[in-house]
């Protein structure tokens, strides 16, 4: 096999892995809305966008600090940190509202089915 054979299909391979992580996310936060009182996503659109920015927050702040915003990623800073990219993501994302309190249950939920759900979130 070529060098750039080889390229193309680890290409492939990541992008099938950035799809199956976007996808990862959008199910545990549509678990994670669906038992916090307080937080709201208004359609499936919505929460394909919201997760698409969450993940996209969590590599930014991953790619700056080399903090995971993962709630048992990094102890209580990885919990502070999924409560605050919940909540901020709600300025990025219309339909998608979260308070701070929903936030802070939000992050431990979402830590909590982010642990059962096989696979690596990590971007």
């Amino acid at each position: 096999m070529s060098n750039t054979e080889s390229n193309v299909k680890g290409g492939a391979s990541t992008a099938w892995q950035i799809i199956g992580r976007l996808i990862g996310a959008a199910v545990v936060l549509a678990i994670t809305a669906f038992f916090t009182p307080g937080f709201t996503i208004n359609n499936i659109w919505t929460l394909a966008i919201a997760a698409v920015v969450l993940t996209l927050i969590d590599y930014l702040v991953t790619k700056f600090t080399g903090l995971h915003a993962s709630p048992f990623g990094k102890g209580f800073v990885g919990f502070a940190l999924a409560a605050i990219t919940l909540y901020v993501t709600q300025f990025f994302v219309a339909g998608y509202s979260i308070s701070w309190i929903a936030a802070i249950i939000g992050a431990l939920i979402y830590g909590v089915i982010d642990y059962f759900i096989p696979g690596n979130q990590n971007m």
